[in-house]
């Protein structure tokens, strides 16, 4: 048995799905006593970061982008990943920051990123945000009317003397972008975000942007991965780029930026993926025939059929965790789409000599963290369902994916081992469906309390997106392993725990009268 396989071997799904890991991850799972030590000394569960797969992350764009002589760049989504060592990952590789809050922004500053690096993009702006946007002059994503409202109102209030301006009183004008909401097609779906072409068009020609905001590119977001859907919005943003041009707006320096959204996988294998399908289609509730004994030996072929999944409740709605075309891939299917009869996605952007810009969370993560909990527990339910409980809660590996459908892998750091068993992992909230994963999960080597379960890739999304405090339970904390040659003062194992986790998730108290 070679060290892949003994590593996979003491956990797996039923099907399998065998997760990618990288050189790193590897290396950290095979030491059990280094993941034991690191939970005794941040606590159960623990995000562990490793951002050196970026850069060859954005790599696969950018050299794409750079083949076919078009302008690009990249602004890592900070809503993917909370921790500041993102942030300094992100600058240290030359790419800008997505952010979509005030306190991201301000954290994004506080690190030193230039403002011309900075977009922000935040679905809902209060006003303390859109003051901070100004201010500092990053980028602001405007998304509707209401806001280009609250915008102008804030920016006549600010309205700084330009720098080196050409007179008294003259002001330089804020950067904004136009978010556009493509007509809905075969392709597009209908979206929350932005407004029409028509729509801003209508409200420039009425004034209705004023002398404050320059208008400098357009913007929008798109629900899924397909690269012919991606290129007809790039078109459509195109001909609203060319609109504004001829009202003098978007004149210098203009860009279209498709927002996030381009394709990574989590998985080794196309095949294990397409059979974990059958297995689910065949053994859920929803294609069970009225006669099934239970959910757990739903009948096919006249034969018992354990579902691969809790209680043979069907999955709905899931990320898809294999893929064939993966970042530099599509970008390159994206650019080589026709927009229209003889010119492709690339070449009107070169003719125009518009940027592209994307703003990508999880493909540029890919690679970059795990997180790591402690069993505490084994027992079933009361109809003989094996459980393995986790010293986590399921917001802490979650997004808005259905499941997360990685096999994890087990550390084998205990001492009393289980039997072999087939069974669930659940979490720490008192509620019934409290499952880390909804997959049967296999462990032919049994289980002991003090084992550590790794759930790998977990950096994009995964790990904060959802994560909840709940029953006053702590949040995760976040570390980073460290190159061997930095001495950094307060490192266990190799790591340094993350800035981010000093930052109180409430609002400050307001001082009495």
């Amino acid at each position: 048995m070679n060290h892949e396989t003994a590593l996979r071997s003491a956990c797996h799904g039923d099907p399998p799905l065998s997760a990618r890991l990288e050189p790193w991850m590897r290396e950290l799972l095979a030491d059990p006593a280094a993941c034991r030590e690191l939970l005794e000394e941040f606590g159960s569960p623990l995000n562990v970061h490793d951002f050196t797969a970026l850069p060859r992350n954005a790599r696969d764009l950018t050299s794409v982008a750079e083949a076919q002589g078009v302008d690009f760049r990249i602004f890592v989504a900070r809503k993917a990943n909370k921790t500041l060592g993102l942030v300094r990952a992100a600058h240290r590789a030359g790419l800008g920051l997505d952010v979509g809050s005030e306190r991201e922004l301000r954290q994004v500053l506080d690190a030193g990123l230039p403002p011309q690096d900075v977009v922000v993009t935040a679905a809902i702006k209060p006003d303390p945000l859109l003051r901070l946007v100004l201010e500092s002059r990053s980028l602001l994503v405007l998304d509707n009317l209401d806001e280009v409202a609250a915008a102008r109102r804030l920016a006549d209030e600010l309205a700084p003397p330009a720098q080196g301006g050409v007179g008294e009183g003259a002001v330089e004008p804020f950067p904004v972008a136009l978010r556009l909401a493509p007509r809905p097609t075969d392709l597009i779906p209908a979206t929350r975000f932005g407004e029409s072409a028509e729509t801003w068009l209508h409200l420039i020609d009425a004034g209705g942007i004023g002398p404050r905001l320059e208008v400098q590119g357009v913007h929008f977001h798109l629900h899924g991965y397909d690269p012919a859907a991606r290129a007809e919005a790039v078109g459509e943003a195109l001909e609203l780029i060319d609109s504004l041009r001829h009202r003098g707006l978007a004149m210098h320096d203009a860009f279209v930026d498709i927002g996030g959204g381009v394709p990574m996988s989590y998985l080794e294998s196309a095949e294990e993926w397409e059979a974990f399908w059958t297995a689910h289609d065949a053994g859920t509730a929803a294609s069970a025939p009225p006669s099934a004994p239970s959910p757990h030996a739903l009948r096919s072929s006249g034969e018992p059929r354990e579902s691969p999944v809790w209680r043979g409740e069907p999955l709905r709605q899931v990320y898809p965790y294999h893929q064939r075309t993966l970042r530099g891939g599509w970008l390159e299917a994206v650019l080589g789409q026709e927009i229209r009869p003889g010119t492709t996605a690339g070449r009107a952007l070169r003719d125009r000599r518009v940027q592209l810009r994307c703003e990508p969370g999880r493909s540029m993560l890919d690679g970059c963290g795990l997180t790591l909990a402690r069993v505490i527990q084994r027992t079933s339910t009361s109809d003989g369902v094996p459980l393995v409980g986790l010293e986590m809660n399921r917001t802490q590996c979650r997004s808005t994916s259905d499941d997360f459908l990685v096999d994890p892998v087990l550390v084998r750091a205990g001492i009393d081992r289980s039997e072999p068993l087939a069974g669930y992992l659940v979490g720490a909230y008192c509620i019934e469906a409290e499952l880390i994963l909804r997959r049967r999960l296999v462990f032919p080597q049994g289980v002991a309390v003090g084992d550590v379960i790794a759930l790998p890739n977990t950096a994009g999304y995964l790990m904060h997106i959802l994560e909840s405090a709940s029953h006053q339970i702590p949040l995760a904390s976040n570390v980073e392993r460290m190159p061997a040659e930095e001495g950094v003062a307060g490192e266990v194992r190799g790591v340094v725990r993350d800035e981010i986790d000093l930052v109180a998730p409430m609002r400050p108290w307001r001082a009495g009268p």
